[in-house]
């Protein structure tokens, strides 16, 4: 795969490790986290940059990738204002990697495919040792 123009909102337990993995595979990584210094902590590792809102790291990436904790988490950072779709362009890709709900992919899909974004559901198997190694099971 060509390199993509990324971003990864989210930098947990999980989502930190992934993203790096994504950075050391050449992809251009812009990240956001709600607690800005977990974010700069991971561009001072792993280059890249980081945004001060899930719309400002999604502007411009051809995949946005997501991993934060539950239903209302994602509906924080993925829609409003200054969520994720607020800063997609039609045909971009947005990948939620939260183990979430049902109702919930059905409701991104919706919200997705009313600005031309393609929403993919995808929670991760493999825990921490997974994220960190880079062999997580990724079930779409």
């Amino acid at each position: 795969m060509s390199a993509q123009k990324v971003a990864f909102v989210g930098l947990g337990v999980m989502g930190y490790p992934m993203a790096g993995h994504l950075a050391a595979a050449g992809h251009d990584v812009v990240v956001y986290n709600r607690t800005a210094a977990r974010a700069g902590d991971w561009t001072a590792k792993h280059g890249g940059r980081s945004a001060p809102t899930p719309a400002q790291a999604a502007t411009g990436r051809d995949i946005v990738f997501s991993c934060v904790g539950n239903d209302d988490d994602v509906r924080a950072v993925v829609l409003g204002e200054s969520g994720i779709l607020a800063g997609m362009e039609s045909g971009a890709i947005l990948v939620d990697h939260t183990t979430a709900s049902a109702t919930l992919a059905r409701e991104l899909a919706t919200a997705g495919a009313d600005k031309g974004v393609g929403v993919l559901d995808a929670p991760v198997s493999g825990g921490q040792a997974g994220a960190e190694n880079g062999a997580l099971t990724v079930m779409v």
